[in-house]
């Protein structure tokens, strides 16, 4: 019996408080790495009404000047004029930051040493699928697109009436688990005051039918809800306060596949909430792309203090072209999955992670996005 099913997945804009947030975070971290690649980083942000605020635990022999960077990422953003609620220039910047507690560090390396134990326990997860060119699901990839149209279409000036925060959603119908039809858009963004018809107007010639594909997206048969409240001049972190680590599910995978629980954002690549979940797409992605299977699910398990996995699972859901536990085995072979052997192989202590804080940690085909690569597929096949 065939499956049927609508499934949806949402993506944010770069204003969004909660993704204010995050960029602010990874920028410390990356001004942090520029100076000290072996600096220990775990820094949390929470912005609202005029204020943000920094907080968290780094070890380092590097400066940053945490203000200035703040002020930085936030006028990049969009927030610089006080119309909009939030401004870099006049927005209070506070700090509360301690030293990483001796007895994580202690279980997690000497500087510049080979054997490097996991950051933090954990279970992380990574995913890929063949419905899309990015092997990714086809939901948040649509998703992310809208918002990244909705970015252009602000920057550019072709919508002139938009402000940094929005939200869209796309839910689209599956048939034997593959994608058929863009079913339902919701598209919400924050803008002057200019009355709600032009808005969706706006929206809908400029962002949603540039971004959604004419073989999937019938505008007269989909439901497309644009600004489905009405006026949205009131955003940002002025309207809704942000935090760090909020939008786990539109950093990876749109709901699509689990997640273990841990944010990435404002943390050093010695913490594997971050790396290891970065490794387990770039393996189930390899599988994917060596045609061992047409979905992957990969699952890694890591204690504290402790360089090897305490478990690796795999699940093909009935697609691969051999038994999952050969699949595993391989994996074995070909991926050095250690917290050293992740952050050596994918080049994890440089500093390019504000990039990844929007519009997805995956399915981004960028040259820092060392994770997107299908580098190892051919020595999957011959394992």
């Amino acid at each position: 019996m065939a499956r049927n099913y609508l499934f949806s997945s949402e993506s944010v804009a770069r204003g969004h408080p909660d993704k204010v947030a995050d960029q602010i975070s990874d920028a410390i971290l990356d001004a942090i790495l520029v100076e000290d690649p072996h600096g220990h980083v775990a820094c949390e942000t929470l912005v609202t009404t005029g204020l943000a605020l920094v907080s968290g635990e780094i070890k380092t022999e590097a400066y940053a000047d945490i203000p200035r960077i703040v002020r930085r990422t936030i006028q990049k953003i969009g927030y610089d004029k006080p119309e909009i609620g939030f401004d870099s220039k006049t927005c209070a910047v506070l700090t509360s930051i301690d030293e990483q507690s001796a007895d994580i560090s202690r279980g997690v390396e000497a500087n510049g040493s080979p054997t490097i134990g996991a950051g933090d326990q954990g279970i992380m997860f990574g995913y890929a699928t063949d419905e899309t060119p990015e092997l990714m699901p086809l939901p948040i990839m649509l998703a992310h697109h809208m918002m990244i149209r909705l970015e252009e279409a602000r920057i550019s000036g072709a919508v002139d009436f938009l402000y940094p925060d929005g939200k869209g959603q796309v839910a689209v119908r599956y048939v034997d688990d593959r994608p058929v039809a863009i079913e339902a858009v919701v598209l919400s963004a924050q803008h002057r005051d200019v009355g709600i018809e032009k808005v969706r107007e706006g929206l809908l010639e400029e962002v949603v039918k540039k971004t959604l594909p004419g073989n999937l997206y019938d505008p007269a048969k989909a439901k497309t809800h644009l600004n489905p409240t009405g006026a949205f001049v009131n955003g940002g972190p002025k309207a809704d306060t942000g935090l760090t680590g909020r939008k786990l599910i539109v950093d990876t995978y749109g709901g699509m596949a689990p997640h273990g629980g841990g944010a990435f954002s404002g943390k050093d690549p010695t913490k594997v909430d971050r790396s290891a979940t970065y490794a387990a797409r770039w393996v189930a992605k390899n599988v994917v792309a060596a045609g061992l299977a047409k979905r992957c699910q990969l699952q890694i398990g890591y204690a504290i203090g402790v360089a090897e996995p305490v478990s690796l699972a795999v699940d093909t859901f009935d697609s691969g072209t051999m038994p999952d536990a050969e699949i595993e085995k391989r994996i074995a072979k070909v991926f050095d999955l250690t917290p050293a052997g992740i952050m050596e192989t994918l080049k994890l202590r440089r500093p390019i992670y504000e990039e990844t804080a929007y519009f997805g940690h995956f399915g981004r085909a960028l040259d820092a996005f060392t994770w997107e690569r299908t580098d190892r597929a051919e020595a999957l096949k011959n394992a």
